[in-house]
């Protein structure tokens, strides 16, 4: 099983502590614990036949990524989603990746072109259909992880993969319509001819418009689900 909060350790053996994080990581991104659910130690280690203690580190491994709080007398909890972590994050993301396609437009590595044409080939696919936009969101994650190896700059691959599974959170709630999707396809339809151009300042343009406009929907939703609360 392809895990997204270790997706580069492909091929290698993950401890304890990282499968059940990497197990419970999964279930918070595909919204089976939802936000705020209560992540108990003793009911984890039961359901995984282990000690408390490979827990307690599981549960740091995902606080460091921003899938759970631990929280004073409560304890640890799935993450609330909120509109200032949105807004964060989605700014600092954008800035990261001002880099990222100055670099890449210049060089256009070959390799990156090919993953570009898959990659909105499958996005492609995946925009009209009504159940798919969660596949999508997954979809857009990954091209960017992808996108941003091809900068040569290893700590700004790390400092983008630390903000990713936070931010794809906000992404799935961004593009869980066709519609959305079908505008979001557009810009990266536009942003792979403008990859095969070397046109940097249009991908950058690009860039920020699909961030702005999944970010501004997903706020849109947030504001939905709370006043339904």
């Amino acid at each position: 099983m392809a895990f997204r909060l270790f997706a580069d350790a492909s091929g290698l053996t993950l401890t304890v502590p990282e499968q059940v994080a990497a197990r419970l990581g999964d279930r918070i991104l595909s919204g089976e614990l939802a936000p705020g659910a209560r992540v108990g130690e003793q009911e984890v280690a039961d359901e995984f036949a282990i000690s408390r203690g490979p827990v307690r580190e599981a549960i740091r491994i995902l606080e460091r990524e921003g899938l759970i709080q631990v929280l004073p007398r409560r304890g640890a909890i799935v993450a609330v989603l909120t509109a200032q972590e949105l807004r964060e994050l989605f700014e600092i993301r954008a800035g990261l990746f001002d880099v990222v396609v100055r670099k890449v437009a210049s060089q256009r590595p070959p390799e990156l072109l090919a993953l570009m044409r898959a990659g909105v080939a499958r996005l492609e696919a995946l925009s009209t259909s009504p159940e798919g936009g969660d596949a999508y969101a997954e979809t857009v994650h990954r091209l960017l992880q992808l996108t941003a190896r091809f900068a040569g700059n290893e700590r700004l691959r790390r400092m983008i993969a630390a903000l990713s599974l936070q931010t794809l959170r906000y992404s799935k709630l961004g593009l869980a319509s066709v519609e959305r999707r079908q505008q979001s396809v557009q810009l990266w339809i536009e942003a792979r001819d403008a990859l095969e151009q070397g046109d940097t300042t249009r991908m950058m343009q690009l860039a920020r418009a699909r961030s702005e406009a999944s970010a501004e929907e997903a706020a849109r939703r947030l504001e939905e689900l709370a006043g339904g609360a």
